[in-house]
């Protein structure tokens, strides 16, 4: 059985005066050979100058900030992201999850298993904290507990939220009675000293009936979000929740004219889906922002755990808060989804579907949740990167028809493949290891991206 752990927070000169992570000091690299001086940062890179106004209103009003602040957020989430994708490559094995904190998202923790790694961590700008299992080790026991909750079936209702907790090293499983989450650890095999268990007054539900973000109506009834517009070869549509409809229903848009159909949707299990549209309808690369505003979507690179996040849904709009965990497990009504992430930002029914964005950096789709926009609550969401690879779909990025990728270059990268961190692509004749997930295209090779991509 596994013993109950303890965190050792890494102390020295190097940690105790640690600064605020200024965008140009985390532009490094953590491989032998640095990029070149004219290679772009990560802010440059994930296009953070071009946030629109209407996203930075929604920042500084649900996260009590003014305007540099959220701007400079978006900068140091960007380049935290990037450093954090350099050091789990070198830590390998060891690495235990890294995550942000501060107004400005000023402070990056990346955790280790081997205090001989602090020295090394320190070193890109982050502050070190030595823990007791690897992040490996802690999605491995949280995958344990699901199998055991989907044997369960709604008996797992009682402890619907499990999660791995990078901040404090546990697999946290909330309950409305503990007596539930003891008999599904007891299940599941795995022993109290990893595992936290978090009372939880309130059940999470998806959130039905109700550019990204607008509105749509399924089978002329209930209503969801759009969540990104995509592209299937030359078929245009967008991306959405599993929940909102079933594979072949019909959807009319916000204006209730004819707009398409389902052609595929999963839940529970995910929450994903996509509809094609008719020739009546474009895909832009937007999503609807306050009052109205297109806010660009760029990529698709997946923000770290305690960076901004906000939501647009067609009930109630624009609202931001910031990233809890990643790989989350939530058991409806309707059975068990894993894989979604858990945030800060609250949404109400009709929101389902909806844009989740980082910056100008797609995140994923709204799922469900529990509490309101009065009060405040939890909201999940489907990452989208898993949901364009499912589905063979890319994420529309450019205003213009489907990207070329650059001729006369070869090897195994391609525009439009979905990448994970530790994946590695060939290109120009070199091999490059993946540093954060995102879905490629023009623009973003290998050499080009130092903040994705590092020589293997």
């Amino acid at each position: 059985m596994p013993h109950r752990h303890r965190h050792i927070r890494a102390v020295g000169a190097a940690a105790a005066t640690t600064a605020a992570l200024l965008v140009t000091g985390l532009s490094g690299s953590a491989s032998a050979e640095p990029p070149a001086a004219s290679a772009p940062t990560a802010a440059e890179t994930l296009r953070t100058d071009a946030a629109p106004p209407a996203l930075l209103r929604a920042m500084e009003r649900d996260l009590g900030l003014d305007r540099r602040q959220a701007e400079r957020r978006l900068a140091n989430e960007a380049e935290a992201g990037a450093t954090a994708g350099r050091l789990r490559a070198a830590l390998g094995a060891d690495f235990a999850g890294a995550w942000v904190r501060g107004a400005e998202s000023g402070t990056l923790t990346v955790a280790t298993t081997d205090a001989a790694d602090v020295a090394a961590i320190e070193a890109r700008g982050a502050v070190a904290e030595v823990v007791r299992h690897s992040l490996a080790g802690l999605d491995a026991a949280k995958a344990r507990i699901d199998r055991a909750a989907a044997a369960r079936g709604g008996d797992a209702a009682d402890a619907a939220v499990r999660y791995v907790d990078v901040t404090t090293n546990t697999v946290v499983v909330q309950a409305t009675r503990p007596s539930a989450a003891r008999a599904l650890l007891d299940a599941a095999g795995v022993g109290a000293g990893l595992v936290r268990v978090e009372k939880a007054a309130e059940k999470p539900r998806p959130l039905y009936d109700l550019r990204g973000g607008e509105a749509y109506y399924i089978n002329n009834s209930g209503r969801c979000s759009i969540g990104f517009p995509v592209t299937k070869g030359a078929q245009e549509g967008f991306a959405t929740a599993g929940h909102c409809g079933r594979t072949g229903a019909s959807t009319t848009g916000h204006n209730r004219v004819a707009q398409g159909s389902f052609q595929g949707s999963t839940f529970p299990g995910r929450d994903m889906a996509w509809v094609a549209v008719n020739s009546t309808w474009r895909a832009t690369p937007y999503v609807k922002g306050a009052g109205g505003q297109n806010v660009q979507v760029t990529g698709s690179t997946q923000a770290p755990v305690g960076a901004s996040v906000c939501r647009s849904g067609s009930t109630t709009g624009w609202h931001c808060g910031t990233v809890q965990q990643h790989n989350t497990s939530v058991t409806y009504p309707e059975g068990t989804i894993s894989g979604v992430t858990r945030t800060t930002v609250c949404a109400e029914p009709g929101d389902s579907g909806g844009s989740y964005i980082s910056g100008s950096q797609a995140q994923g789709v709204t799922s469900g949740g529990s509490g309101d926009c009065r009060s405040g609550g939890t909201t999940f969401f489907q990452p989208i990167n898993p949901l364009l690879q499912t589905y063979g779909l890319t994420l529309k990025t450019t205003g213009g028809g489907p990207e070329e990728p650059p001729p006369g270059e070869g090897g195994t990268w391609a525009a439009g493949s979905v990448y994970q961190p530790g994946d590695t692509v060939t290109y120009g004749g070199a091999t490059y290891r993946c540093l954060q997930g995102h879905q490629a295209h023009v623009g973003w090779e290998p050499p080009n991206v130092p903040a994705l991509w590092q020589r293997a």
